[in-house]
């Protein structure tokens, strides 16, 4: 497992990433923060579930994402069997941090040292676009579902909470 969180600008690892995948739209920025589902919500003007949040998770000591619309929740025992592991659990902010560079409340789906196993809320797939978070919590970039899955290298899947 790589560690790199030495990385001076997260913004540009996730825009070099986005351009060697074919992306073709831009990173944005504002002054307003999406820390929250609810400020990216306000900052980018969609409705909260096309907000996309990106959880780095830990399975079996190897980081993976939870990728989800922004409303749902995360159910880490559909992903422990899925993904046929003994424990699954929450990455804390220190491990994100030194892993890929990346503060909580700017965690993209892209632009991590390794490629990480990519798992897709079935949810996403409602929506036309998605509003991803780009490294920090002032910076995000739109796109299709479809496009997020592609570059991504994720798999569509029921991994939300039941209400």
């Amino acid at each position: 497992m790589k560690f790199l969180s030495s990385d001076p600008d997260p913004i540009e690892k996730v825009r070099i990433f986005l351009e060697k995948n074919g992306y073709q739209g831009d990173i944005l920025t504002t002054t307003d923060t999406i820390f929250t589902v609810e400020d990216a919500s306000r900052a980018v003007g969609a409705p909260p579930e096309h907000i996309l949040k990106s959880l780095v998770l830990i399975a079996d000591d190897e980081p993976i994402l939870a990728l989800l619309s922004g409303t749902n929740r995360v159910n880490i025992k559909k992903i422990r069997r899925f993904l046929d592991v003994r424990k699954v659990k929450m990455a804390d902010p220190d491990f994100v941090f030194q892993f890929s560079g990346f503060k909580v409340g700017g965690v993209p789906p892209v632009g991590y040292p390794e490629k990480l196993k990519a798992l897709l809320d079935e949810d996403l797939f409602l929506y036309e676009t998605v509003w991803a978070a780009a490294g920090t919590d002032h910076a995000f970039f739109p796109l299709s579902p479809q496009e997020l899955e592609r570059i991504t290298g994720g798999e569509q899947l029921d991994i939300k909470k039941d209400l």
